[in-house]
């Protein structure tokens, strides 16, 4: 019975954990700085400020799934004069479409390839808790100057699996997000942040990636930010400070 019991809940959860993972708000991104274009055959939905510096960030949210929730990142590097590109998630702030670990990872290959042939010069990723995965991802793909990641995790599926009591690394059809199987193939300098008082993705899955891409050769920075919550890691005294500093270290060209 408990067995049986046991396998129902499993099942339940393998259909239902899309919804879990992209509870996507509908909140318009209405920000004048920035326009929205569509920039492949896929419709992919990307919104761009134009900045003065040489660099470029391709900017990838977090689970919130709408641009609106995340204007510290994006002033981060706006303040800085840098053009800021972030994905528009499907299914969220009003974007036609359903989310997917398939289909996100696609449109940012797709977000960064459009980037690249309107941008002259180098290219960085940011993501923040999801979207530390589609940067990841990219980075591993294609040519970036740097990679910046906010409360990042190994796998989602670990997180998961803590969540739920259920193996989800090993269940079939559930979407795992592995960012550490991208590691090896990664070959720029990586900035961490992550929050001591993070309860949703806790440090710890920052440090054992830190730790992963240290061994891997990388140069990884990684800093705990501390009393930070995952909501709040963005607008604490130092981000932006981290930020410029970091990108300001390495050569552009």
């Amino acid at each position: 019975m408990l067995v049986g019991t046991y396998l129902l809940y499993a099942a339940v959860m393998v259909v239902a954990h899309p919804r879990i993972i992209y509870p996507f708000g509908a909140d318009a991104f209405d920000n004048p700085a920035f326009r929205q274009e569509v920039v492949s055959d896929r419709d992919v939905s990307v919104a761009i400020s134009e900045g003065d510096d040489d660099l470029a960030v391709l900017f990838f949210m977090g689970n919130g799934g709408s641009l609106a929730y995340f204007t510290y990142s994006l002033d981060a590097h706006q303040d800085a004069g840098r053009t800021v590109a972030a994905l528009e998630y499907r299914g969220g702030a009003g974007i036609a479409g359903r989310p997917s670990e398939q289909g996100l990872k696609a449109d940012a290959l797709a977000a960064y390839d459009w980037l690249a042939a309107q941008h002259d010069g180098p290219i960085v990723v940011h993501g923040f808790s999801l979207g530390t995965g589609l940067a990841i991802h990219v980075a591993a793909r294609r040519d970036v100057a740097a990679v910046l990641l906010d409360a990042p995790y190994t796998t989602l599926c670990a997180l998961m699996t803590k969540g739920s009591y259920l193996p989800a690394c090993y269940l079939p059809f559930v979407q795992k997000w592995r960012s550490l199987d991208d590691v090896p193939a990664l070959n720029a300098p990586v900035l961490i942040q992550h929050g001591t008082a993070d309860q949703l993705i806790p440090i710890g899955y920052g440090a054992q990636l830190a730790n992963a891409m240290d061994v891997a050769g990388l140069s990884v920075t990684f800093h705990e930010v501390a009393g930070a919550t995952h909501n709040n890691l963005a607008g604490q005294a130092g981000y932006q400070d981290r930020i410029n500093a970091f990108l300001n270290g390495f050569p552009k060209n």
